[in-house]
């Protein structure tokens, strides 16, 4: 007979089992760890025992998953604000986020003109609008300001070469 997972027969599994079995999945802050596991009906003792416990054998490591994190988030074509507002959500100090885009070594116009062509393919920007519009979406992914400014008007300029 296969048991259902809210089977009351079957023994809860430890905070700790629950928290390693998370990690093998993908890399966790101990602020998302910890809510999961209060969110799993794990309370406050023994869910920070296991995190801390986890900490201690180097399973979960604050600074890893933020250095995965900024490489993957990179990767997806989100610009640095984006990534920075992510990672204040996992309480990541702010010198240590300034150090992590640091050392990405990340081309962020570079990624930006490649988020515009991804989305808008090689058409050129027809109208102011249509400038507002592709700037309004590299705003949303996280580029700054200046970037977005760079990456719309070197589209534009690249738009008048192939033109002449």
């Amino acid at each position: 007979m296969k048991r259902r997972p809210d089977d009351p027969d079957k023994p809860k599994r430890s905070a700790y089992d629950k928290a390693l079995g998370l990690l093998a999945r993908r890399e966790h802050s101990r602020r998302e760890l910890k809510t999961k596991l209060r969110q799993g009906g794990y309370q406050g003792e023994e869910a920070i025992a296991a995190i801390d416990r986890l900490g201690e054998q180097r399973y979960q490591d604050d600074d890893r998953f933020a250095q995965v994190l900024v490489r993957s988030r990179a990767s997806q074509g989100y610009g640095p604000q984006r990534i920075r507002a992510e990672l204040k959500t996992h309480a990541v100090p702010d010198a240590r986020i300034r150090e992590l885009l640091d050392e990405a070594e990340v081309d962020w116009d570079a990624s930006a003109i490649d988020q515009l062509r991804r989305r808008y393919g090689g058409k050129g920007v027809v109208d102011r609008a249509e400038r507002a519009r592709r700037a309004q979406f590299l705003l949303r992914r996280g580029f700054a300001a200046a970037t977005v400014r760079r990456a719309t008007h070197a589209e534009v300029d690249d738009a008048a070469d192939e033109i002449d």
